[in-house]
């Protein structure tokens, strides 16, 4: 069977449902229509524990537009062919809340009942006293920022399957079949949405066509194993591009202010901060994002003292979620503009300026952390300075001869903390070898396109002793793997690789001890036996005398990491993350001051990853988050009802990608499997403040509001000579 979905035209409306027997008489082909009252759990679900507030169906009220409200289930040329306005649905349109300082002003109505001033939640870091350190500094620098939603475009729309199945036991289940960055989560959701034991539920991830965040949270899946088990048939759905864009979740808007102080010998005093994030109708992961921007707002620097505070708001617009950087890319723009604005107060080089208070080892964080091992900030900008001189020489040459298009080069930094934010982190991974002799990794990490599937062989090759083209491999089934967390906060290199590694070894230890070998003994795998050469001495395992212990598995070896951190007190005090990935980006651009164009043409990323797993996927990742990037720059600006489809909503091409020289910085975590870190989202966030600081270098002018679109561009063009 086939199921889609009606969704609400409304941003906020309260409605009733009629009878639906005149459109099953119209409709044969029509075998269900499903609403609320179908969940055989809690119609609701979130990304914490604590926080359902997501109707899989809406009841009686709906709080943005695209929001589910009843599923059509049928054969497919009758689901796709019944109008939405057949259905009868009785609509009562409510005035839509959609800015934030409405949602938190004196009056407004509450989107949910139990978030007064419809603040979801608050973030806030404070260390030392900011106020005493500004008011001390020589130069200061202030300014406010805004960013607008951004959607993910991922290729391939949300989709999947489910089957009502028999367990082992004889117990009913239902199976999944989906596209998602975290299998394990979607279980636990879908189990508490059908109200079910976990164990009742099966994730079978399919191959997923870019996540970028956009695919944590639930989006077929509730609807899917609901339907399947009231029909007790397969269920199928599939997205459209509209569908996809109006119901998905965005990159958090923002209104931030901030002010930086610092001496007169170039070294940053304090720093205060506020932002407000549009978490739109419904939690997702607002709270990350509050939680996670205050401890990065400082930027990748030396910060002795600092106050900042985050909301995530509540409002009728889609639910902001998880985009590439939880809330870090839209505090970095006001932290680059705040260092140029210093830099040029003080005379200095805007690249110098940021090496001098690059953060680095044994210093403290804006949460009291002392960076222990690996802060490769200043090793990033040090490889930048060759190119950094050569290309803003080159411009002023360039603007020397040329009235109406000028060039610039910016520069931007950013440091990412790896990881969940003070919280459990764990990953577990299995390593088995079967009777005919082939190793078999049990690899809960899902691949999103980033590249996790081919470095998590890597290692557990490199851990175990034996070829990566040994291996055979299970992939983020919730049946068959352990749990490995979710494929988000450019974790899965970090974490579940670590996990990888020690299961690696804990097989290999195994197999040294049944063989009787040393340390340095050479294992290889046959068909039905592992041969140990230790020295001289070649000692056999024959794996047909061991029972299985794992599937058809006779040896396992298992990992376990979860990264050390501790939980933040009031003031936002402790150990967010283990480590932190670092880099700094420059970007040549062009303007065109009598249109405001701007096209970004040579970029050069310089990235601390600790230990480079696979160097040509580690470009790749770059190469991708500037895309992003640049988009969040430039381009990209989700407005619902308006840019529903990818040609109103623009995307960077082939055409508007810059030149990209990568330089891999390698600075060791001693964590990470052999040093590593991620790379996910560093690879995004510098990038943006870049491409402004060029458009600042070419024109003079500061954009403080993103995408910098021709129309703000020309607009801040034009102001700017009002003034002068």
């Amino acid at each position: 069977l086939w199921l889609r979905v009606v969704r609400s035209p409304h941003a906020s409306a309260r409605f009733s449902l009629g009878s639906f027997n005149d459109l099953h008489a119209e409709w044969p082909g029509l075998e269900r229509v499903l609403t609320w009252q179908d969940v055989p759990g809690n119609n609701g679900y979130g990304i914490y524990p604590h926080i359902k507030d997501q109707p899989v169906l809406a009841q009686s009220h709906v709080r943005y537009r695209g929001e589910a409200v009843v599923a059509l289930i049928g054969d497919r040329h009758t689901v796709e062919t019944v109008r939405d306005v057949d259905v009868p649905i009785d609509w009562h349109p409510l005035e839509a809340i959609t800015d934030m300082a409405v949602a938190t002003a004196d009056g407004t109505p509450l989107l949910h009942e139990n978030n007064p001033e419809n603040v979801l939640t608050r973030g806030h870091v404070k260390k030392g006293d900011p106020e005493a350190a500004l008011a001390a500094a020589d130069v200061t620098a202030e300014g406010a920022w805004e960013s607008g939603y951004v959607e993910h475009a991922y290729i391939e729309p949300e989709a999947g399957y489910a089957i009502r199945t028999r367990g082992p036991n004889g117990e009913d289940r239902v199976e999944i079949h989906c596209c998602t960055q975290t299998p394990y989560m979607d279980r636990d959701e879908v189990a508490q949405v059908m109200g079910f034991e976990g164990d009742r539920i099966r994730i079978a991830p399919t191959a997923c066509g870019g996540g970028f965040g956009g695919k944590l949270d639930c989006s077929v899946q509730p609807v899917l194993a609901v339907a399947a088990w009231v029909l007790d048939r397969p269920v199928r759905t599939n997205w459209t591009r509209p569908e996809s864009m109006a119901a998905s979740t965005k990159r958090h808007p923002s209104r931030m202010t901030a002010k930086f102080g610092a001496t007169k010998d170039g070294k940053l005093a304090g720093a205060v901060f506020e932002g407000d994030f549009n978490t739109g109708a419904y939690a997702s992961w607002g709270p990350t994002v509050a939680d996670r921007v205050p401890v990065h707002c400082s930027g990748p620097y030396l910060m002795p003292a600092i106050e900042a505070k985050t909301r995530a708001i509540y409002t009728n617009g889609p639910p902001s979620g998880a985009f590439r950087g939880f809330g870090v890319p839209q505090g970095a723009l006001a932290h680059e503009c705040l260092m140029d604005d210093l830099a040029e107060k003080l005379g200095l080089d805007p690249l110098k300026f940021r090496l001098i208070n690059a953060i680095r080892t044994g210093d403290a964080t804006a949460t009291g952390q002392v960076l222990e091992d690996s802060a490769g900030l200043d090793q990033c900008l040090e490889a930048l300075k060759p190119k950094w001189a050569a290309w803003r020489a080159e411009a002023e040459k360039f603007n020397a001869t040329s009235p109406v298009v000028k060039r610039g080069v910016g520069v931007g930094c950013m440091w990412y903390g790896i990881g969940n934010t003070s919280i459990a982190n764990p990953s577990t991974i299995r390593i088995g070898i079967r009777p005919d002799g082939v190793p078999v990794l049990y690899n809960g990490a899902q691949e999103i396109g980033q590249g996790s599937a081919t470095i998590m062989i890597q290692i557990a090759a490199d851990a175990l002793g034996v070829p990566a083209a040994a291996f055979d491999f299970v992939m983020g089934d919730t049946d068959r793997t352990t749990d490995a967390g979710k494929t988000s906060a450019s974790r899965q290199t970090f974490v579940s690789g670590k996990a990888t590694q020690l299961a690696g070894q804990d097989l290999r230890a195994q197999i040294l001890r049944l063989s009787n070998a040393g340390d340095e003994a050479v294992i290889s795998l046959e068909d039905g036996r592992i041969a140990v050469k230790d020295g001289e001495t070649v000692r056999t395992v024959d794996l047909a005398a061991l029972d299985a212990v794992l599937e058809d598995c006779i040896l396992v070896g298992e990992g376990n990491f979860d990264p050390p951190t501790t939980m933040l007190d009031e003031n936002g005090q402790g150990i967010p993350y283990a480590c932190y990935g670092f880099a700094a980006q420059i970007a040549e651009v062009e303007v065109d001051t009598e249109t405001g164009q701007v096209k970004s043409t040579r970029m050069v990323a310089a990235h601390d990853v600790g230990r480079a797993v696979n160097p040509i996927q580690v470009e790749g990742q770059v190469h991708g988050g500037i895309a992003q990037g640049l988009g969040l720059a430039l381009m990209e600006e989700y407005i619902p009802g308006r840019t529903e489809n990818l040609h109103d909503y623009l995307i960077p091409t082939f055409g508007d990608m810059p030149e990209i020289e990568t330089i891999i910085i390698e600075d060791p975590t001693a964590h990470g499997p052999w040093g590593a870190k991620g790379i996910g989202e560093p690879a995004l966030v510098p990038t943006a403040p870049a491409i402004l600081g060029g458009i600042r270098h070419a024109t003079g002018v500061k954009i403080r509001q993103v995408p910098a679109t021709p129309d703000r561009v020309r607009k801040a063009i034009l102001d700017a000579a009002k003034r002068d």
